[in-house]
């Protein structure tokens, strides 16, 4: 059963869960991310119940995430691709990993389970975020939420209610 839609919220939080859909899309994301394409290997890597992934492989589809393309036509098959705006959500996934990574929230004993290397030296790599006109990095503490151009009184009102416990 599908949660209530968020697609009328004037929130951008909403919006991309609202076409990610619900954790089985994350995980989906997370290996198209990691290059399966195939509906098996979400099977084999999820566990995801056949009619739940053909579910959320149209969602992620309708939302513009992926994109399905046939490899085989005796029998037709088909694979899934990732669009741009499918694989620009690879920081959303990249920082639930790191965050998953920080708080032990992985099965595994010996540590998580994945890292992030640059290619060529092998140097580990993480998240940052990153000063648009100095292009150096800043700390979250120094990171603010301001009103955006699109922001109505909802999110004036988050803003606000914020700004009063400070």
């Amino acid at each position: 059963m599908r949660a209530k839609s968020f697609s009328g919220m004037n929130c951008s939080v909403a919006g991309a869960l609202e076409a990610i859909g619900d954790r089985w899309g994350f995980l989906i994301l997370r290996d198209l991310l990691l290059g399966l394409s195939r509906y098996d290997e979400f099977q084999t890597s999820t566990g995801i119940p056949a009619q739940t992934l053909a579910t959320r492989l149209k969602q992620l589809e309708a939302a513009e995430l992926v994109t399905r393309r046939r490899y085989q036509d005796h029998p037709p098959r088909d694979e899934y691709v990732l669009t741009d705006k499918g694989r620009d959500l690879w920081t959303v996934v990249t920082a639930l990993r790191e965050w998953g990574d920080k708080w032990g929230a992985h099965a595994g004993k010996d540590g998580p389970p994945l890292g992030l290397v640059r290619r060529g030296s092998g140097t580990r790599l993480h998240l940052a975020l990153v000063d648009e006109e100095s292009g150096t990095q800043a700390p979250p503490q120094e990171a603010e939420a301001v009103l955006g151009p699109g922001g109505d009184d909802l999110m004036a009102f988050r803003l606000k209610a914020r700004s009063k416990r400070r």
